[in-house]
């Protein structure tokens, strides 16, 4: 199982080999000894770079769920003896992770040096799909995602401001009521607030833009507001690195006052508790006390 999954990654038997540290005549020999068995090709070995065949990516993705089962159970004994928590894959959208991961990295670095973190930075849709391959440990999100595969644990919750161009009719309201915002000068960041909140307007029409951007930074976004005009929405959190002069552009947003809710995310027959603890310690020092899940301010997380 491992041997498939890793030439599946490599895409070449010979990095494949190198991976899991045996030869490729070895890595080879036994891959082909568990197409015999199974009587199907998993590889196609014509392609450059070598690929799965389509029977291959079916059989390598039920690998990588019993590769990841397997692992629970001896980091099921690892956590009931106290040892270290040794490698993490973190999972991390681009509208969450500038407020949380500069300031988690350093915690860690200095209280938990011995935990080995590996980030990946990706769309909600691509972190969804690695957490129910067993790819990923855990993913911070935005919530709900209404996954029957994946378990859901509230940390904080933020409010969702606008960030107004001084050239719309709209600026020189303090607070805006979400039903009277206009659908056409918006800039939407739409993966990170449309798909589960159709408080905003904007989410069931077309803009009249002439662009959406779909995916990115928040960062990006603004530039564009201040570059092209409209207005666009952002997490409260982004309001500190914003520029002061930038800051007298963002506006409240009423009736009712928007909100998006981050939670870790993990594959139901995740067993790492202790990890999720420490990850649940570490974003206490980060995000403001008043934005911190209620539960989670008085309660260990318990699997």
């Amino acid at each position: 199982m491992e041997y498939i999954v890793a030439v599946d990654k490599y895409r070449h038997f010979a990095k494949a080999a190198e991976s899991c540290g045996i030869s490729q005549s070895t890595l080879s020999s036994l891959v082909q000894k568990l197409e015999i068995e199974l009587d199907v090709t998993i590889f196609d070995r014509n392609s450059h770079p070598v690929k799965p065949t389509a029977i291959g990516e079916e059989i390598i993705s039920r690998a990588k769920l019993l590769l990841f089962n397997a692992a629970q159970v001896k980091e099921l004994v690892a956590t009931r003896k106290g040892e270290s928590v040794g490698k993490v894959s973190l999972g991390i959208t681009s509208t969450v992770a500038p407020y949380l991961l500069p300031k988690m990295l350093k915690y860690l670095s200095v209280n938990h040096p011995d935990i080995e973190l590996h980030v990946e930075e990706a769309r909600v849709s691509t972190l969804v799909l690695q957490l129910e391959r067993g790819e990923l440990d855990i993913a911070l999100l935005a919530t709900p995602l209404n996954n029957d595969e994946l378990l859901e644990i509230p940390v904080y919750q933020e409010r969702l401001m606008a960030y107004v161009s001084p050239n719309e009719p709209i600026y020189n309201n303090l607070d805006l009521q979400i039903d009277r915002l206009p659908v056409e000068s918006v800039w939407v960041l739409r993966e990170g607030y449309c798909p589960n909140r159709g408080v905003f307007p904007f989410c069931n029409y077309r803009t009249g833009r002439q662009a959406v951007y779909e995916a990115g930074s928040v960062e990006t976004l603004i530039k564009i507001v201040d570059e092209n005009g409209g207005y666009a929405i952002i997490p409260e959190l982004h309001v500190p690195l914003l520029r002061k002069c930038q800051q007298a552009n963002v506006r409240v947003l009423t009736n009712p006052e928007p909100n998006r809710e981050i939670a870790f995310v993990i594959h139901r027959n995740f067993v790492r508790e202790r990890l999720l603890n420490i990850l649940a310690d570490t974003i206490r020092t980060v995000i403001p006390p008043a934005m911190i899940n209620k539960r989670l301010k008085k309660f260990s997380i318990t699997l």
